[in-house]
């Protein structure tokens, strides 16, 4: 078998995964077919992904192969971000209030963090914003602390770096970064059409409370 067929093994594993897929699960899918002497490793899959994208590049192509969360996945180019954004109509269920993207920051910067702690940053109770958290997946549960009453430890998990199409926290913008997004003029276009979202979804859930109330 030629580099090139391996190459386009490679690719067609990457393309067919709605999750990032790791090298390890990409040398068990070629040795699970050909063989276990395949000569195939990590270092092999990273060149070839990284010949892949230099292809992509010379043919200027909208996608390129990422690495995120230790693992290969198809995106798009950062390019092409504001129509991808114009066109996408995120699931409310995938859809972070925020307050639970306040909380997920200080959780993602701070980390191992206890609630109380996260709580004193905050000003406010955080039970139900870290219960959303948890539920998709976004946080968990470390361990507790060797403090007085041994409080619960929070951390990020895989799912976060999914979310933010991040390799690692190391990627996390430095918050000097931070203060330039902010400013941004499509930051604060998608901040406002945020907070108009939940303002709309806070009067629906009064509507309906009011009308389950009045039957």
């Amino acid at each position: 078998m030629t580099e090139n067929f391996y190459n386009s093994i490679i690719e067609a594993l990457i393309f067919s995964s709605d999750e990032p897929l790791k090298a390890s699960e990409i040398i068990q899918a070629i040795r699970g077919i050909d063989g276990d002497d395949v000569d195939i490793n990590e270092k092999i899959i990273l060149q070839i992904v990284a010949d892949l994208n230099q292809r992509y590049d010379e043919q200027k192509s909208a996608f390129k192969i990422m690495l995120i969360a230790d693992g290969f996945i198809f995106a798009t180019r950062t390019d092409f971000a504001k129509y991808l954004g114009y066109l996408s109509n995120e699931k409310s269920k995938r859809r972070l209030s925020a307050a639970a993207l306040e909380t997920l920051a200080i959780v993602a910067y701070k980390q191992p963090i206890t609630k109380p702690e996260i709580e004193t940053i905050r000003g406010v109770n955080s039970d139900y914003i870290l219960n959303t958290l948890l539920e998709k997946q976004l946080i968990t549960i470390s361990g507790r602390a060797e403090t007085i009453g041994r409080p619960l430890l929070y951390t990020t998990t895989d799912e976060f770096l999914k979310y933010f199409g991040l390799n690692k926290l190391a990627d996390l913008p430095k918050p000097r970064e931070i203060e330039e997004i902010m400013q941004d003029e499509d930051f604060l276009e998608q901040r406002r059409k945020l907070f108009v979202t939940e303002i709309e979804e806070s009067v629906e859930q009064e509507i309906s409370r009011e009308e389950n109330e009045s039957n």
